[in-house]
């Protein structure tokens, strides 16, 4: 009896053991958790970071989770991932698709506050926070050797100096080489590319009082700043191409100066760093590409981070996004991005060797221009030159329109000034406007056309006129008028160009036609006259937002919701630089 009593006393023992120890195991990562603050257990901070900078700034995100921070009792991850930010303000504007992109970011770093611009343009309750940045990179002109070497030995080449430069039949005489022809550079799309917008606003800097900015919408306005962009435009390269990626490839290929479609394009000075050495995934340049320090006002790219919000404001990713912006910016993590490349205050730390770039301290920095004024220079020189853009604009004149548009305004009044300030920047293409709400027409339509859709150089008093005497009527017959603007610009379809509708309205439609009947109408017309994008700008909360932006987003156009009437002419602006 006596050993069947002793077995169970020593299997009693070692349960208790095996309990009592798994007890203390649950008790001591109770205690371990409860003293690091993570009683709610585990979170994550997804970053879309452009991917120029998504290896360093990996690297810090897997350093700073193997910290163990913590935001608001959650112990917090950071995982990077690798957007292009035309691809993350198209998602966080249109509806992100998890199923491509992946989670959706509580955070963004792109490589310059210009997207941050568009993004305000678009919907300034995207924003969580206000951008920091974490790092800079100045514009310079890449170029082969001996072009550079040639502007580097004749002092005293400017930003202000370029327009005058390139209208020139050989501006290379200025810098000995006549045989070499006109000075040419390519501006890649202005829209898209930083290093473009950021030298284009150095460009027309030039001609403020201060020389280095910022450009306002007033000085965008005047003789000089036209004069300057359309010789800039007048001047562009047959064939400039999108990117200043491809810009600097096709550059790099040319064998020599006399024999490229164009002999510059701004570039950052880390992304030519990038292409010099092949960081950037392609093979290094056996020759590398020389960057040109300009004199003036240096444009410079600020790597902002800002956090992303969505319809409620997650605390949580808040916190998290600015606590872990501030360990980018700290000492350690400064002196990573400096070794690869960019710039930071703390140290001056470079890459050893950096082949083509000869480090100039900045003299002098240029003044960037403000979030609505950014949207106006890539409008302005989007009709700068060549045959422009097509554009046939709908405006609600229901009597919602006089409700309160901010800053002692009515809605009305504040798209009215918009659309003058593009009237009068227009420097080509054609415009075309119409107005809607109920019983406007001669048989009861509820819109009526006010100038058609034509060349603004030949109808601009007509459309300025048109604007002034703009009255708010009654109702939000939307969906009626919308299918005439479409007809009537599908009949009007200029091949070649960019044809586009554009909506500005503030409420639903209250029409007897349905979404679904719409939708159906608006498909047929489709079919038959593809490639006709319809974008949309919605003030306030009343416009039907999923309708609308599926609307956009069907047929290739952009939807933008600004809180009031004072977001309008930035979404304008943003919309036809698109």
């Amino acid at each position: 009896m006596w050993p069947i009593v002793s077995l169970v006393a020593i299997v009693v023992m070692v349960l208790g053991w095996f309990g009592w120890s798994y007890a203390g195991d649950v008790l001591e990562r109770r205690a371990a958790a409860q003293l690091a603050s993570c009683v709610e257990g585990e979170a994550t901070l997804t970053v879309a970071v452009t991917p120029s900078v998504a290896d360093v700034v990996g690297r810090a995100a897997v350093n700073w989770t193997k910290s163990r921070p913590v935001v608001l009792d959650h112990c917090m991850r950071a995982e990077v991932a690798s957007v292009a930010p035309q691809t993350v303000l198209d998602g966080l504007t249109a509806g992100w698709d998890t199923t491509t992109l992946g989670q959706r970011p509580g955070a963004w770093l792109p490589e310059s506050s210009l997207w941050i611009n568009r993004l305000i343009a678009q919907d300034a309750k995207l924003l969580g926070s206000e951008p920091a940045s974490v790092a800079t990179s100045p514009v310079l002109l890449a170029m082969h050797e001996p072009a550079a070497k040639a502007v580097r030995e004749r002092s005293g080449f400017t930003w202000g100096d370029v327009p005058a430069l390139v209208a020139e039949q050989e501006g290379w005489a200025r810098y000995g080489h006549p045989e070499w022809g006109r000075f040419t550079i390519a501006l890649p799309d202005v829209a898209t590319n930083p290093a473009s917008a950021l030298s284009l606003q150095a460009v027309l800097a030039d001609g403020s009082a201060q020389k280095s900015g910022p450009v306002t919408v007033e000085l965008l306005n005047t003789p000089d700043a036209v004069q300057r962009m359309s010789r800039l435009a007048a001047a562009a390269p047959a064939a400039t191409p999108t990117t200043t990626d491809e810009a600097l490839a096709a550059l790099a290929a040319a064998p020599d100066v006399a024999g490229s479609g164009f002999d510059a394009v701004p570039v950052l000075e880390y992304d030519l760093y990038r292409r010099n050495v092949g960081a950037d995934g392609n093979p290094a340049l056996p020759v590398p590409l020389v960057g040109t320090a300009v004199g003036g006002a240096t444009p410079t790219a600020d790597f902002p981070f800002v956090a992303i919000s969505d319809v409620r404001v997650d605390q949580l990713q808040v916190r998290a996004a600015q606590k872990f912006r501030e360990y980018l910016q700290n000492g350690s993590q400064q002196l990573e991005l400096a070794k690869a490349g960019l710039r930071v205050p703390s140290t001056d730390a470079r890459p050893d060797p950096m082949p083509g770039i000869r480090r100039t301290v900045t003299q002098q920095q240029l003044v960037p221009a403000d979030a609505n004024t950014t949207q106006q220079i890539s409008a302005a020189w989007t009709n700068a030159g060549g045959s422009g853009q097509v554009v046939t604009v709908l405006v609600d004149v229901s009597r919602s329109m006089l409700e309160d548009g901010g800053e002692g305004r009515n809605r009305l009044d504040w798209v009215k000034a918009s659309l003058r300030g593009q009237i009068s920047r227009f420097g080509s293409g054609s415009l075309g406007l119409w107005e809607f709400s109920r019983e406007l027409g001669q048989n009861g339509q509820p819109y009526r056309r006010l100038v058609r859709t034509g060349p603004v150089d030949e109808q601009r008093d007509d459309l300025e006129q048109a604007v002034d005497e703009m009255e708010a009527q009654s109702a939000t017959h939307l969906y009626p008028s919308l299918l005439a603007v479409f007809d009537a610009a599908a009949d009007g379809l200029q091949e070649g160009r960019q044809n586009r509708i554009v909506l500005i309205t503030d409420g639903p439609d209250d029409s007897d036609m349905t979404y679904e009947q719409f939708t159906r109408e608006l498909e047929k017309r489709r079919t038959a006259t593809p490639g006709l994008p319809i974008s949309v700008i919605a003030i306030g909360d009343e416009p039907e937002r999923e309708e609308l932006t599926a609307l956009a987003r069907s047929t290739g156009g952009s939807y933008a919701t600004v809180k009031d009437g004072t977001g309008v002419e930035a979404a304008l602006g943003q919309l036809l630089s698109s």
